[in-house]
């Protein structure tokens, strides 16, 4: 290729213009002249570019599981709960259950009267995707219709299914024939 003095200028192969179809630069129409694109330098990467990005991601991958562990070993903090009344003991049959929401209204639980003596909370989002369970007090069940999820009424443990973390339990205090919530268990702070 000659330059404007008619010195001969030698270009990398890697450097020409190509145009996607190929045919030479006095065929192209003419608003391919006004937007040129110089594909082969448009789609090319240098090695270096390559492994600094690669590097950069990795880094920023490094820094956000140092942050995680730093936030499981220094950044758990107890979460005060109120002691709120539920419900009176003699409205809930045994067998029956009541939805309530706790310590937040967004907080949905349910409240569980297994037999006579016996009563047990529980969150109600599956542990699995956060699908609403359904009681089956008198099976001993928790059901999670989405995916077919099962828990111990008893212990809030998965029995079946996809869920492997237990339901969030909420402690119970029954004091003059009513059932209070005192805690949340088993929940991420």
């Amino acid at each position: 290729m000659e330059g404007e003095s008619g010195a001969v200028i030698d270009r990398d192969q890697d450097e020409l213009t190509v145009a996607p179809d190929g045919r030479p630069e006095g065929d192209q129409p003419g608003w391919r002249k006004d937007f040129p694109i110089d594909w082969p330098q448009d789609r090319y990467v240098s090695q270096r570019d390559f492994i600094k990005f690669l590097l950069l991601t990795s880094l920023a991958f490094v820094v956000g599981q140092f942050g995680l562990v730093v936030e499981s070993l220094f950044g758990r903090r107890e979460r005060e709960f109120p002691r709120r009344p539920i419900a009176r003991a003699d409205e809930i049959p045994v067998g029956g259950s009541l939805l309530f929401h706790y310590p937040e209204a967004n907080e949905p639980r349910l409240l569980l009267r297994l037999d006579e003596e016996t009563f047990a909370a529980y969150g109600q989002k599956c542990t699995h995707l956060t699908c609403p369970v359904i009681p089956r007090v008198s099976s001993g069940e928790l059901h999670c219709p989405c995916h077919r999820g099962i828990f111990d009424s008893r212990t809030g443990r998965p029995i079946a299914g996809p869920p492997r973390r237990a339901l969030a339990r909420v402690g119970l205090e029954i004091r003059d024939g009513v059932v209070y919530a005192v805690y949340v268990a088993g929940e991420p702070v």
